[in-house]
């Protein structure tokens, strides 16, 4: 069943609908709790090695199973909210994440808490594939930017607190509290979703691409695994080959699927748009520099600095409150008109880039430098943010953007799983050629009760505290290049646009709106 032209309409009446405001403080909620899970678990990861007997590698499935799963499962949500609904979409996802959080809250072994997690993963993606999708059907193009500004910052706020929230929760109560907080969260905005969120769906109703889903989700499922598996495994071991080799395979055949069905899940068209295609990339770095940045930091914090819990958490938080300070005055939408949008990226992803370093570079023996290295992150996260998101919603067409906010989505979640990956296996490597002795230790709590001396333990530390530095050095190089290709590339699509017969039509620089 399509929508109807009346909600059609009510959906964006001249201003907009007449609940917007109240409706985007709803689906910023349910986004909150969501994006709080990618980073909360990080805080808790002594709590888990002790608690649970958990490994390193371990905690990084742990941390990677929930946010890789919204990887897989982003595009078919996506799709699946445009077609059936995303009001509905958004009502199961929240069904889903609160069943996930109370299994996950109970989990008595690693293997059970992993399971959980990915099961909320599932929740998740349902989820955050409406948020940008209701955000364009509310709101007219006058209030549009305001409101993705909003967006930013919670999506922004999401991602860094979730540290400062696990600090507060592992010092009153046991780990499992961490999910079961999300509970009466889910409730809450379950029933706000019902009752004040409009039904919108894509009037042409296409037809279910089962293979295409069936399709991206194993391949990026595939990908994913050997990514998390090369650190621990050997990234030239067969069973790293192999699944990258399956992954890649897979999703070159969903390109290929997708590009010769009537109906495709997802319209390679949006990959000929250099302005999507540069945002997105811009929106990879934001979240490989912020979810690796956050899984050393938080280590570094309590391994080598002797911070608890929430002690930790507490000194994560100037790079949120950075964050929602600079966005709620506006300062990413003051720059884009005087700048543009490739050079405010440009800058954003430079501070950031910036900000990275300085946390391995003075951060090493204390947290000043830390501090100084959060605030430049987050000014640079307030500047790219907003203008990253306005530039990928600008080149989505209104009746495909669940499926456009599922690209984005999963290549974020995609960047965040990578940054723990790749920057995790740079730690341990360094790690591993500083104290070759402890390259069995499956954590550093389990190297240092190994450890015959006091010096050795010393010496242990010491080159933990190496390794992260180097990782965060690595990190910062790789978002400085990554921001400045991606302004490049929204660069180049801002000429082609005024040079193409039209003017500044979204589709100008390659993207078409679907067929009829």
């Amino acid at each position: 069943m399509t929508a109807t032209a009346a909600e059609r309409d009510d959906l964006a009446p001249g201003g907009g609908h007449p609940k917007r405001w109240l409706i985007l403080g709803v689906i910023c909620l349910a986004q909150l709790t969501v994006l709080l899970d990618n980073t909360v678990l990080n805080v808790a990861i002594p709590s888990l090695n002790k608690e649970l007997g958990a490994s390193t590698t371990q905690v990084q499935w742990m941390i990677n199973a929930y946010s890789l799963v919204q990887s897989g499962l982003l595009i078919t949500a996506g799709s699946a909210s445009d077609r059936y609904g995303r009001r509905k979409m958004l009502a199961i996802g929240l069904t889903l994440f609160g069943i996930g959080s109370l299994l996950a809250g109970l989990a008595g072994s690693p293997g059970q808490l992993i399971a959980a997690r990915a099961g909320m993963g599932v929740g998740g993606a349902l989820l955050l594939t409406t948020t940008l999708a209701v955000v364009v059907q509310i709101f007219d193009e006058s209030e549009r930017v305001k409101a993705i500004g909003i967006w930013a910052t919670v999506n922004s706020l999401g991602f860094a607190a979730g540290p400062l929230i696990g600090g507060v929760m592992l010092n009153h109560f046991w780990w499992g509290a961490i999910f079961l907080i999300n509970i009466p969260v889910a409730v809450i905005g379950l029933v706000a979703v019902v009752r004040l969120v409009p039904e919108s769906k894509n009037p042409r109703g296409d037809r279910p691409d089962l293979p295409g889903a069936l399709l991206s989700t194993v391949g990026m499922a595939s990908v994913v695994f050997a990514i998390i598996s090369g650190p621990e495994h050997g990234w030239a071991s067969g069973r790293v080959l192999l699944s990258a080799f399956v992954g890649i395979a897979v999703l070159t055949g969903f390109v290929l699927w997708e590009l010769h069905i009537p109906y495709p899940m997802l319209d390679m068209h949006f990959f000929r748009n250099r302005t999507f295609v540069g945002a997105v990339a811009g929106s990879i770095l934001v979240a490989f520099g912020m979810g690796g940045s956050l899984f050393l930091l938080t280590q570094h914090l309590q391994f080598v600095l002797g911070y608890g819990p929430l002690e930790a958490g507490l000194r994560t938080a100037p790079l949120a409150l950075t964050v929602i300070v600079l966005n709620l005055a506006g300062l990413g939408a003051r720059l884009v008109p005087k700048l543009g949008t490739p050079r405010t990226i440009a800058v954003g992803m430079s501070l950031l880039a910036a900000g990275l370093a300085a946390i391995a570079v003075l951060g090493r023996d204390g947290y000043g430098g830390m501090l100084f290295g959060l605030v430049v992150m987050g000014a640079g996260i307030a500047v790219a943010m907003p203008a990253m998101a306005n530039a990928i919603m600008s080149a989505i067409p209104p009746e495909k953007a669940g499926v456009g906010a599922g690209i984005n989505g999963t290549l974020a979640e995609f960047g965040n799983g990578l940054g723990v990956a790749v920057l995790g296996a740079v730690l341990n490597a360094r790690f591993a050629a500083l104290v070759p002795a402890a390259v069995g230790a499956a954590s550093l709590p389990a190297a240092l009760a190994a450890a015959g001396s006091a010096a050795e333990r010393h010496r242990i530390t010491d080159a933990f505290a190496s390794g992260l530095a180097t990782s965060q050095l690595g990190g910062a190089l790789a978002v400085l290049a990554g921001g400045l290709l991606a302004a490049a590339l929204l660069r180049r699509a801002e000429h082609t646009r005024r040079d193409a017969p039209g003017g500044h039509h979204a589709g100008a620089d390659g993207l078409k709106g679907p067929s009829a």
